[in-house]
């Protein structure tokens, strides 16, 4: 046991210690596990590990060290290569194993504590510190609420700025609990290393639940320590032909264009946007395009 009774007082919530930038998912010097390795088969987690509480004078190589252990990883941390700094910024980083079975060893040896896991480090200025551990559980993100209700791309929302530890049955539930009808929540991930990218999705099966989801636009998440405020958009599609012309006017290509405003709710060609929306009442409406992560963003269309 590495330290006895309840943890000193002022640990820091892992709360504070959500990612505010993006991070190269990129893992330098380590190498993927083979698609036929035994282990491959029987992943339970994400490869990449969150671990929060540092010491604010320990350095990437005391890191390491400290969890060496358990396998070969690398310690990053969002803009490290940017700033060239040996030391994590705001007291958290993440570890990226080089075998998801290093990541259940790290499990196995952590202490619990009020249902979450620690593991000690030190610094030049502190032994033995206990600092959170959280790793992420692959089947955490997908939840299916309503399993006899098909899953209609066109009654999803995309939900940006998710905090990373919210599961997707604590997304579909909450959803559900402000506008109903959820029948499926999932958490966008990484496709290297499984690990959310802050982002999500939640299916709803009737019209009605996915309307007044997007009519908010920004949703207060609450659960636990989490109370984040987030954005709410239609989930964009990008192989969906125009709505009112089914591709007669644009060579039968998909449609680039999705209009979210709840007059419309449609995907359009440019031809057929330009058309649609220079009628009164529409010509404020903004498009929105598919971009990379599943993000739809608003984009200023040029009039023809």
């Amino acid at each position: 046991m590495l330290f006895a009774g309840k943890l000193p007082f002022g640990f820091p919530d892992d709360g504070q210690y959500l990612e505010d930038g993006s991070l190269d998912q990129t893992v330098p010097c380590l190498n993927s596990p083979s698609r036929g390795s035994p282990n491959s088969n029987n992943e339970r987690y994400s490869r990449k590990v969150f671990v929060g509480g540092l010491p604010p004078d320990i350095d990437e190589e005391e890191i390491t060290a400290a969890f060496r252990r358990f396998g070969p990883l690398v310690v990053d941390w969002p803009h490290k290569a940017e700033s060239k700094s040996y030391f994590p910024p705001k007291g958290y980083c993440f570890l990226l194993f080089q075998d998801e079975m290093s990541v259940q060893a790290l499990i196995e040896a952590c202490l619990v504590e009020d249902s979450k896991l620690y593991w000690c480090v030190s610094s030049p200025t502190m032994k033995d510190k206990p600092v959170q551990i959280r790793p992420w559980n692959l089947a955490d993100s997908d939840f299916v609420k309503d399993g006899s209700q098909p899953l209609d791309p066109r009654k999803t929302i995309f939900v940006g700025g998710v905090p990373r530890p919210l599961r997707a049955r604590e997304l579909a539930m909450i959803m559900n609990q402000l506008y109903g009808g959820v029948c499926y929540a999932g958490i966008d991930t990484d496709p290297e290393l499984k690990y959310p990218k802050g982002a999500g999705r939640v299916a709803f099966s009737n019209q009605q639940s996915y309307i007044a989801a997007i009519s908010a636009r920004f949703v207060q998440l609450q659960h636990g320590d989490i109370d984040k405020r987030v954005e709410v958009k239609p989930y964009v599609l990008d192989d969906q032909l125009c709505d009112e012309c089914q591709g007669a006017r644009c060579g039968g290509k998909f449609a680039p264009f999705f209009c979210a405003n709840v007059t419309c709710l449609q995907y359009y060609c440019e031809h057929c946007w330009a058309q649609i929306h220079s009628r009164p009442g529409r010509e404020f409406h903004k498009p929105l395009v598919k971009e990379g992560a599943d993000r739809p963003r608003a984009v200023p269309f040029r009039w023809c």
